[in-house]
């Protein structure tokens, strides 16, 4: 699903991604563990080019999207991205909130239709070989209902159903992952990618947003987490990449990573953390 060969990182001339080389198939649930500064927030940012890279690619479905000609917008659609902080909009409902990106994309290629539809009709007025419209089978209320009722049944889905029509700044940290994580899903993606999503949370938080995420595993999705949880990675990962300076150090499954690391500086880390 995605090849990330040599993919290059430097701000200034601080170089934070040294070269990596990997590639995440459809359905792999991939944690990334190592120290912090050793890149695996920039890389995790990369994929969906949140951080252009400096160099090498990304191939998302055959197309590389850290090429800059590449419309990333089109690609992102297709990638969730849960961050640390939540990032929903204050000054938006939660219901507002999940509702936004799936509207907006509806809306804009229900315009982007009607235009090329416009541009058929002229064309085909002088042409003998008359070119098919472009099918429109929906409105702009219709998107926004059916944007609604989705997510009402995903707020159904994590028990917070009462909460659509709250503000983010009267929810616990729990919750408001848990929104972020439904926000994502929400856009019906293909990969999601997890930014240590239970860093901001208090303890006794971490379990529920850990469990929905499991939930979203056992679905099927494929999953790219960056992770301090190592009990969760060993659990959930169907494999484990071990980073270190910008390096991909080691990548093997959670059983070989735990309990017989090869690397020196994987049976360091782990020591220290288990």
């Amino acid at each position: 699903m995605i090849d990330v060969i040599d993919l290059r990182k430097s701000y200034g001339r601080l170089e934070v991604l040294k070269g990596i080389t990997v590639t995440i198939k459809e359905g792999e649930k991939i944690a990334i563990i190592g120290p912090s500064g050793s890149g695996k927030s920039t890389f995790l940012r990369c994929l969906n080019c949140l951080e252009d890279p400096t160099g090498g690619s990304i191939i998302f479905e055959g197309v590389d999207i850290a090429d800059m000609r590449v419309d990333i917008n089109i690609h992102r659609r297709h990638m969730g991205m849960v961050f640390q902080q939540f990032n929903l909009f204050n000054n938006k409902t939660v219901i507002d909130n999940i509702m936004l990106a799936p509207v907006h994309t509806g809306i804009s290629d229900l315009r982007k239709k009607k235009i090329k539809n416009f541009f058929i009709r002229i064309r085909n007025l002088f042409a003998k070989n008359k070119k098919p419209l472009y099918e429109i089978n929906t409105t702009p209320s219709k998107i926004k209902e059916e944007a609604r009722v989705n997510a009402m049944r995903l707020l159904r889905r994590i028990g917070l159903e009462d909460k659509a029509n709250a503000y983010p700044s009267t929810l616990s940290g729990g919750q408001k992952q848990r929104i972020a994580i439904i926000r994502a899903l929400a856009m019906n993606p293909k990969v999601m990618l997890f930014d240590e999503p239970t860093s901001a949370l208090d303890p006794e938080m971490v379990g529920e947003v850990l469990e929905l995420i499991k939930q979203v595993a056992d679905e099927g999705m494929t999953m790219v987490i960056v992770t301090h949880e190592m009990g969760f990675a060993r659990e959930v990962a169907t494999r484990v990449l071990f980073m270190d300076e910008g390096r991909i150090v080691e990548d093997n499954t959670p059983e070989e990573i735990f309990t017989n690391p090869q690397n020196p500086r994987t049976r360091e880390f782990l020591s220290k953390v288990l």
